[in-house]
């Protein structure tokens, strides 16, 4: 049983989304903390601020020990995309896609509780 948490309709594209995600998965909840605070990527932000609220439903909602939490489950998902256009010469438009997506991480407790 996990704790989940999720970031929907993100700005960013689900590929770089990914990049984040991808550093976090399997480690304990502060070091991956430590891990996105540090992380160049514009996409870590958005991650630690789901991470972080995964935490805190684990520590508000469930009474879970916080120094006893580990990332189990982090992935993204590609959410809508927005569709704008912008003039080109000879009347031709060029199609922007904005794309954006969907932050699921779910954290877990080591220790099996009885």
């Amino acid at each position: 049983m996990g704790i989940k948490a999720e970031g929907k309709y993100l700005p960013i594209s689900a590929r770089k989304g990914r990049q984040a995600v991808d550093i976090i998965r399997g480690k304990d909840a502060g070091e991956a903390l430590l891990a996105l605070e540090y992380l160049p990527h514009r996409s870590a932000k958005m991650v630690y601020n789901v991470l972080k609220s995964a935490i805190y439903n684990a520590q508000n909602n469930n009474n879970m020990d916080v120094e006893d939490l580990y990332v189990s489950e982090a992935f993204v998902n590609e959410g809508p995309t927005l569709k704008r256009y912008r003039p080109r010469s000879r009347g031709i438009a060029n199609r922007i896609r904005k794309r954006t997506s969907h932050i699921t991480i779910i954290i877990d407790s080591k220790k099996e509780e009885r």
